[in-house]
């Protein structure tokens, strides 16, 4: 990382985003399961640190602060958004200390830091006063042109309407990324003028005025054009978090992952996937899930926020939300862990069975139609179909505790608060409101009653 009175970056993320018909900023809108805005954050934090990124907001910029704030970047706020130009104009007192900066669009999340590294890079090493990244779209129309005074020099950016006929076969287009030296830039931004349809300042002509005070604007083409433009429609926003989706897949499977038909698979870009791990089609993992070797996802499955061990087997149609499971549970299919939900070693947790914040011991099972909420359940304890913990009294929760080998029969509910004991039993169909101890049997259900030929003469009554 450079130091913080070197290098700064500046994303422009004050924009509203029109062309999106959109009611929510342009850099709000989600791919790969982040905002925009934070996929650039994300690629600047790998070239400097975050004190030295600073956001520039605008539209709804509250919002946009609140969805990136954890990052740990400054913000500077445009309240009047009146062009690139001016967005810079703003930020003038946060980054005129430093010696360059670095000008990013918020809007551009596939950018990667390998490319904002080797903008930066060169622009240190050939000392430009401005350095624009450029590149080459199978279709750059739409946008300005580089005209290029030999070598890396420019001699003019050309917006698409002013192009003269020779100069509409030039394919390179400026990006609306630059390196800037802070000196020459602060020296001239207030030559800008708005004398444009739009009455606004346009950081782009900066390199008119210094190219005119004969300060060297350089261009530096990008390897892959793909990666620097961004989408102005939902249908592009779509293509990228494809992109994106693709992009990932290819990385587990490059580090030993099996992913069936990862065209139908949602892995966000921060989830991590241990070797020899099969996912399934149709399989969702998302947020900051952490997933241990050897496990199978099968499809259907979504995965959000949380941790899975070793040699784990998620059947068909499971919901995996902010919790924890131990190395060989077996889970589904369609389980629900709710969030605060630990499933410990060689776990079962089957069929419709839902939980919310407990703790299962090893080896303990839960396999039919089952709901355990706020509960401490053992290891080795066997939980009927059917089984409820009754943690809601209207008002507040309570804690269901299982000790450790306890035998709960099918169709029991455990009202809580209530402790059943070490090795003790609950007879099926019961409902219990008292404590169970250690080793005893349990039972709380009225006593059956048969009356003989009831039924048939009901029948014949009713003939």
């Amino acid at each position: 990382m450079t130091s913080s009175k070197a290098f700064a970056i500046v994303i422009m993320a004050a924009g509203k985003g029109t062309r999106l018909k959109s009611k929510r900023a342009k850099v709000l809108h989600a791919i790969a399961g982040k905002p925009l805005l934070a996929h650039v954050i994300a690629a600047a934090q790998k070239v400097v640190a975050a004190a030295d990124i600073h956001v520039i907001i605008g539209h709804q910029a509250d919002e946009v602060r609140r969805a990136v704030e954890s990052s740990g970047v400054g913000f500077i706020l445009q309240a009047d958004q009146r062009g690139t130009g001016h967005a810079i104009m703003c930020a003038r007192e946060q980054v005129q200390g430093y010696e360059n900066i670095l000008v990013l669009s918020g809007d551009v999340p596939l950018i990667r830091p390998e490319t904002i590294t080797r903008l930066r890079d060169f622009h240190l090493a050939e000392k430009a006063a401005m350095t624009i990244l450029t590149a080459e779209p199978d279709d750059p129309s739409g946008y300005g042109r580089m005209v290029r005074a030999g070598g890396d020099r420019v001699k003019a950016i050309v917006e698409q309407k002013a192009l003269s006929k020779s100069q509409q076969k030039i394919r390179e287009i400026n990006t609306g990324i630059y390196a800037f030296a802070t000196k020459p830039l602060f020296a001239n931004i207030d030559r800008l003028t708005t004398d444009n349809p739009h009455s606004e300042f346009y950081l782009t002509d900066m390199a008119a005025l210094l190219v005119k005070k004969k300060s060297p604007v350089l261009a530096l083409k990008a390897a892959e054009a793909g990666e620097v433009l961004g989408a102005n429609t939902l249908a592009e926003m779509a293509q990228l978090d494809a992109f994106l989706r693709m992009r990932k897949c290819n990385e587990l499977m490059d580090s030993g992952v099996s992913v069936y038909r990862p065209e139908t698979c949602t892995i966000d870009p921060d989830v991590e996937i241990g070797a020899d791990t099969i996912i399934e089609p149709f399989v969702q993992i998302l947020g900051n899930t952490r997933v241990g070797s050897d496990c199978r996802i099968r499809s259907f499955s979504v995965i959000s926020d949380s941790q899975i061990g070793d040699n784990v087997l998620v059947r068909p149609g499971c919901i995996i939300d902010q919790s924890k499971v131990g190395s060989g549970a077996l889970l589904g299919p369609y389980s629900h862990l709710r969030p605060a939900s630990e499933i410990g070693e060689g776990a079962h947790i089957g069929n419709f069975v839902e939980t919310k914040k407990i703790r299962m011991g090893r080896g303990s099972k839960a396999n039919h139609l089952t709901y355990l909420g706020d509960a401490e359940i053992g290891e080795g304890v066997n939980v009927g179909a059917g089984t409820i913990t009754c943690n809601y009294d209207g008002v507040h929760k309570h804690l269901t505790i299982i000790e450790d080998g306890a035998f709960i029969g099918s169709d029991s509910t455990l009202v809580a608060p209530v402790r059943i004991g070490k090795g003790a039993y609950v007879a099926a169909g019961s409902s219990i409101t008292q404590d169970v101890p250690e080793d005893a049997l349990a039972f709380g259900r009225a006593r059956q009653q048969t009356k003989e030929g009831w039924a048939k003469r009901r029948r014949e009554k009713s003939k």
